[in-house]
């Protein structure tokens, strides 16, 4: 049982936008000092869902790919969305193989986040891929991506010099390294 009360008041919301990937409502609300207001609310249409594929050597696999909202290139774990009514490791095992080429015979979910939870309800997962083998990629067609191959460890550099910015990435770089003392 969850013991903290909402103490925000919704009085109306309406829908503002609708794609494909979101839904943007805009809420009207009392916030919790009494103030009437507005507040947006980002839903999205997948599940966040990344993996960190660990070979037996403790190599790694980033992708990288340009990044149109943040106008800047981006290198981050294999990651895409997957749809709320498929289970997430299906979606996991479909964005490895797809971004990277490989499969996994072990998995194990390493994390839950919420990706921004000022602004969205977005939920993810990062799971931990090992026993790999490798094979052929199957881009959607709005990725231009490189695949690197590194060890894990300088993953992990990259992270800690904020070369890696995405927060699913961050965070779960950052959980395996912990969990297998890397």
């Amino acid at each position: 049982m969850n013991e903290h009360k909402n103490p925000w008041k919704l009085l109306s919301k309406k829908n503002v936008y609708d794609n494909a990937w979101i839904n943007v409502q805009e809420h009207q609300v009392i916030n919790p000092s009494g103030g009437q207001g507005i507040y947006g609310k980002v839903s999205f249409k997948n599940k966040a869902i990344g993996i960190i594929p660990i070979d037996t050597a403790g190599n790694t696999w980033l992708v990288g790919q340009y990044r149109y909202t943040l106008d800047e290139y981006s290198w981050e774990i294999p990651m895409g969305g997957g749809p709320v009514e498929i289970d997430i490791l299906e979606s996991a095992k479909r964005e490895l193989k797809e971004e990277t080429g490989l499969t996994a015979k072990n998995w194990q979910q390493i994390m839950r986040i919420h990706t921004s939870n000022s602004v969205t309800d977005e939920e993810g997962f990062v799971f931990l891929a090992q026993e790999l083998t490798s094979g052929d990629t199957e881009f959607d067609e709005t990725e231009d991506l490189l695949i690197k191959k590194l060890p894990f460890q300088e993953a992990l550099e990259m992270v800690m010099e904020s070369k890696i910015t995405d927060s699913l990435s961050v965070a779960g770089i950052l959980k395996v390294a912990r969990l297998l003392n890397l």
